[in-house]
């Protein structure tokens, strides 16, 4: 099977800043991708590109085999499920778990007069169920902790049954028991075969849960380092990365970074 999500000297300059710089990057079926770097480097409008919810100034975009440009992008939306910040400002925090959830199905993010099968809210709790949140499948959005939050926009994300599920920073704002629950659901996630391609934005080696299989380092819109996660997640990248030099350490399968202390 070809490349499920490829960029190939992919450009976005707003005015005159160069947000992108003729980016190469190939993402294939089976992989599930970090992509990491400091504020700035671009990571979020990658998300959106691959996500078709932005078109590239020059290069191209090619989303499950579909062009940017030339393919209608919103029959590919259903196929790529996302998470991130935005979305979540746009849903009501009145809105029941479940129909947060249910609400994917349409592309929406408020319930109204669509009807739903049996079929779709057992789905709907059942993915609720897989990230530890079904006992609040009544309860309304905005009475959840962030990391509850987290859990049920995961949920929602793959309610379609995407073929790609994008996290744009999704343990952002979490305490430490929020992140290492997210954490612990991602990566199991991670390791069941049937998940889709997963890409995941952070700017914390800390974040990155165990069994992710590729890193995408950026910075200032270039690309520092890009493939198997072993090669990519060394000292010498990330300190090219974040400009920083900087230790990196490995433990049961999470990355640690400091900056390195003098000798």
């Amino acid at each position: 099977m070809g490349d499920v999500l490829e960029l190939d000297g992919v450009s976005v300059r707003r005015g005159t800043k160069m947000i992108l710089d003729q980016v190469d990057w190939s993402v294939n079926e089976g992989d599930r991708w970090v992509v990491l770097g400091p504020n700035g480097a671009g990571k979020t409008t990658i998300i959106q590109l691959v996500a078709g919810r932005m078109h590239p100034t020059s290069g191209t975009v090619t989303i499950i085999g579909e062009q940017l440009g030339r393919t209608d992008v919103s029959e590919l939306r259903p196929l790529v499920g996302v998470t991130s910040a935005a979305l979540e400002q746009r849903i009501p925090a009145g809105e029941r778990a479940v129909d947060v959830v249910l609400t994917a199905s349409y592309g929406m993010t408020g319930r109204w007069r669509e009807e739903y099968e049996d079929y779709d809210v057992e789905r709907a709790v059942s993915l609720l169920d897989v990230f530890g949140v079904g006992h609040l499948a009544e309860r309304a959005y905005g009475t959840l902790s962030s990391g509850e939050r987290q859990r049920v926009q995961i949920a929602r994300a793959l309610m379609p049954d995407p073929e790609v599920l994008l996290l744009d920073e999704p343990a952002a704002g979490l305490d430490l028991g929020g992140r290492e629950e997210l954490m612990s659901a991602l990566s199991e996630l991670a390791g069941d075969e049937r998940s889709p391609v997963m890409v995941l934005v952070t700017h914390h080696v800390e974040e990155i849960p165990p069994g992710f299989t590729h890193a995408l380092l950026l910075r200032e819109g270039g690309v520092v380092a890009a493939g198997p996660i072993d090669e990519v997640m060394t000292p010498q990248h990330l300190s090219a990365a974040f400009g920083l030099d900087l230790e990196v350490e490995r433990h049961r399968d999470r990355f640690s970074a400091r900056a390195a202390t003098g000798h």
